[in-house]
């Protein structure tokens, strides 16, 4: 059943969603800050890209889609899913596919959903999700926990 996103979110309904982990060849990891203009976790900083899975799509036709629209990248040829979560209230009720990629940039940010965007290495990302820092997602901070634990 589709419904506007809006919906989805105050009535918490569960629903489909991609997070990728960009890194480059020194592998830092491409963290997005989210726009100030997103209705939710405005000013955070979050995984490279991210977003919902339309009506009828595919979770790695909606990851190239994303990646596409936010960072001006062409990914389908280096998308490699690593794990899926399943919806929780923390999570947003969102059953996520996590994908890794290698991309090295320039990156084409799109305006409306990204203020900026930065390479870290993995210990700083780490760091910061271990100091629980309020700067990042929480669904950004339970991604990368789980990644490490399934990365061992």
């Amino acid at each position: 059943m589709q419904r506007p996103r809006d919906e989805i979110h105050r009535n918490k309904l569960m629903h489909r969603a991609v997070h990728i982990l960009v890194f480059n060849d020194a592998n830092q990891l491409f963290l997005q800050k989210r726009s100030m203009k997103k209705d939710l976790n405005k000013g955070l900083w979050d995984t490279s890209a991210a977003g919902h899975v339309d009506a009828g799509e595919h979770y790695l036709e909606s990851a190239i889609r994303e990646a596409q629209e936010e960072l001006g990248i062409d990914l389908q040829q280096s998308l490699t899913p690593v794990f899926k979560l399943s919806p929780t209230p923390q999570l947003g009720m969102e059953f996520i596919q996590v994908y890794q990629a290698r991309h090295n940039g320039p990156f084409v940010l799109a305006e409306d959903e990204i203020d900026e965007g930065r390479w870290l290495t993995m210990a700083e990302v780490s760091q910061r999700v271990s100091n629980n820092d309020p700067t990042l997602t929480e669904t950004f901070k339970t991604i990368w926990q789980t990644y490490l634990n399934h990365s061992l």
